[in-house]
Formats: C-alpha cells, sequence, structure tokens
C-alpha cells in the first residue's frame, strides 16, 4: 500500500507542474494580448494633423472640425476621423495627362457659327467648408466638373471660332468663372472655384490648326506693333509739347523786351518833344550833333580831285607811313586848287554823298548862325 502510495505522488507532481506551467502560458498570453489591445487603442486615439490639411472629427453624428496643426486625440470607435486638404487642387477637363492626347468627350464642341474644335480646360478649386464638403453632398468634386462641363459647353456656344481660338479667350474664361461661382454659391457644398483657365483651343484637322495659327501670330504681330507706336507716341509727345512750351516762353520773352524797349523809345521820344517844345532850336542841335557822335567814327570820308584821283579823308591814316605822305601830298594839292571845283564823296552806315568845298565852307557858316539863334534863345 505505501508503495503504491508512493507511486501516485509520483505522478501527480508533474501533473500540478504542467498546469502551474499552463497558467503561467495563460496569463502572460493574456497579458501580451492586453499590451496589444491598449497599443492599439493609444494607436488609434492619437493623430496628428499637417498644416495643409483639416480634420472633421465625428461624435456619434456629430461633426467638429479641427484647424490646428499637431498631435491631437480622439476617442476609439467613438469619434471618427476624416482629412480634408487645405490647398488648392485641380483637375483637367477635355485632356488625359497620363496619354497627353484630347478626350473627345469633353474636348469636341461646337461655335456660335457651326465650327468644331477642341479646346481642352484646367479648373482649380479648393475647400472652404469641410463639413459640408464631407456631407453636403456624395462627391462634391465631380457636382463641380459636371457643372463646368456644362457652363463650358455654354459659352463656347456663344462666340465664333476665330474667338475661341484666338482673341476671345480671357472673355471666356471670365464669363465660365463668373456663372460657376455664381452656381456655387447656390448650391452651397463647402467648395469654391479659383480659377479656370483655357489650356489650348485648336481646330480638329492639321490644315485648319495651322491657318488659325498663322492668324494667331499676325494678331500678336499687329499687337506689337500698335504697342511699338504707342511706346513711340508717348516718348515724343512729351518731347514735342516740351519743344513748343521752350518756344512759346522764349517768343513771350522776346515779344516782352520788344515791348519794354518800345516803350522806354516812347518815353524818350516824349521827353525830347517835351524838351524840343522848350527849346526847339537848341534841340535840333543837340540832336544833330548825338547823331554826328554815332555817324561820324563809321564813316569813310574820299574826296575826288578834278584830275579823278581820289583821297581818303577819314578816317585818319597812320602819319607814320608812306601812305600818311601821299595822303598829305594829296590833300595839300587839293587844297591848292581854290578855282577848281574839288568834290568830297561819303561813307558811313549806309550813308554816302559827295561834298564840294564851297558847300562845306557854307555849312559851316550855317553852323554858326544856329548857334547865334540859340545863344538868342537862351537869352530871351
Amino acid at each position: 500500500m505505501f508503495r503504491k502510495k508512493k507511486n501516485d505522488n509520483v505522478y501527480e507532481e508533474p501533473n500540478q507542474r504542467i498546469k502551474q506551467a499552463k497558467a503561467k502560458a495563460k496569463g502572460l498570453a493574456g497579458g501580451i494580448i492586453g499590451v496589444f489591445v491598449v497599443l492599439y487603442l493609444l494607436a488609434g486615439s492619437i493623430y496628428s494633423l499637417k498644416e495643409n490639411e483639416y480634420a472633421v472629427i465625428t461624435t456619434f453624428g456629430v461633426p467638429k472640425v479641427v484647424e490646428e496643426s499637431g498631435i491631437h486625440f480622439k476617442i476609439p470607435y467613438i469619434q471618427r476621423l476624416a482629412r480634408v486638404p487645405k490647398t488648392i487642387n485641380g483637375f483637367p477637363i477635355g485632356f488625359n495627362k497620363e496619354t497627353d492626347e484630347y478626350m473627345a468627350s469633353e474636348s469636341f464642341m461646337i461655335t456660335r457659327d457651326y465650327n468644331f474644335v477642341n479646346v481642352d480646360f484646367y479648373v482649380e478649386y479648393r475647400v472652404t467648408d469641410p463639413t459640408k464638403y464631407l456631407y453636403a453632398s456624395e462627391n462634391p468634386v465631380s457636382i463641380l466638373k459636371n457643372l463646368t462641363q456644362s457652363y463650358i459647353r455654354d459659352t463656347i456656344g456663344l462666340y465664333d471660332v476665330d474667338s475661341v481660338i484666338t482673341t476671345g479667350k480671357n472673355e471666356i474664361q471670365a464669363s465660365i468663372k463668373d456663372k460657376i461661382i455664381s452656381r456655387l454659391n447656390e448650391e452651397d457644398i463647402g467648395i469654391q472655384l479659383v480659377h479656370i483657365t483655357i489650356q489650348d483651343a485648336e481646330p480638329p484637322t492639321q490644315e485648319v490648326v495651322n491657318a488659325f495659327k498663322n492668324v494667331e501670330n499676325a494678331k500678336q504681330g499687329k499687337e506689337t506693333s500698335i504697342n511699338r507706336a504707342n511706346q513711340k507716341r508717348n516718348e515724343d509727345i512729351p518731347a514735342a509739347r516740351a519743344a513748343a512750351d521752350e518756344t512759346v516762353k522764349t517768343a513771350q520773352a522776346q515779344a516782352e523786351e520788344r515791348v519794354n524797349e518800345a516803350k522806354g523809345q516812347v518815353a524818350r521820344l516824349n521827353e525830347l518833344y517835351a524838351e524840343y517844345q522848350k527849346y526847339p532850336l537848341i534841340t535840333k542841335q543837340r540832336m544833330f550833333y548825338e547823331t554826328m557822335e554815332e555817324i561820324l567814327p563809321d564813316m569813310k570820308v574820299i574826296i575826288e580831285r578834278s584830275d579823278g584821283t581820289t583821297q581818303t579823308m577819314l578816317p585818319l591814316e597812320s602819319f607814320t607811313g608812306t601812305s600818311a605822305q601821299s595822303a598829305g601830298d594829296g590833300a595839300g594839292a587839293g587844297g591848292l586848287q581854290g578855282g577848281s571845283s574839288a568834290a568830297s564823296t561819303f561813307q558811313g552806315d549806309g550813308r554816302t554823298g559827295n561834298i564840294s568845298s564851297g558847300n562845306t565852307s557854307s555849312g559851316s557858316t550855317g553852323a554858326e548862325k544856329d548857334a547865334d539863334s540859340a545863344e538868342e534863345e537862351a537869352g530871351e
């Protein structure tokens, strides 16, 4: 019996050890699972937000917008996170970026003058309200694309093909943009159009494409020439106006100078006339002497003798040379010919004349008489 019991204890001890090991393994596995659960919950409750995105946290269907960047917390399985970009995004219409080809279903259009044209656009938009962007519509970007295609075809149909391809692009873009912005404000889906641009507009065939390119190049050349002409005009007109102003001012200055000079001469003549009324003879003599003072320094007097030779009397020549000696001889010869009719010729300031010896003496006698009469007037 004792041997049997001893054998039972031997078998029971390994079983207890096995049970204890299993219990420990279960406890360790449970701990590891608990750690993973905790880490998972922690990972699901922490999120990082970038500067170029919004976070919309929904708690039991109630949304809340988080705009600040950084690390934030949320309750796992209760709060849901949705990220919305703040940056400007865009998409093409009528063109496939991957294949670099036109998409005929979007780009092929008809103009007002019943011509076909391929036009592709690029649309840029941004999110203004993250909550409405997520929950006001199922796919706001798709709605924007459909509205844009509709307004593009409607607007292109109002213009002729020449305007669509060459000169009317800016006007078309502005018209489409205004229509889309107005419609998005009515729909209020949390998205806003930033810009819409015509990337390219070409006819369907290559021959027409080349013809329109030539037309566009010619129009650009015309605009360049006009701009150059306007630049030249803007440079020349101010210069011409400045020259005209300078000429006018110079003329005004000369006119003022001449008027002042004429007024001075009139004042001097009035003063002289007043003196003349008081003393006529003295005034005449003074005027005569003043005139002679002005004329005689520039006057050239030449005496012509009866034999045809001439002698210069004024201005006086140098007495040191032979010309002075000959002039003296000529003057002596002229003085000795008392009975002959010697004539003198004078020039100066455009005045010329012949003076005879007899007239000279009579002139001196007349001057003496004028002096006597002047003394009598002064005495009176």
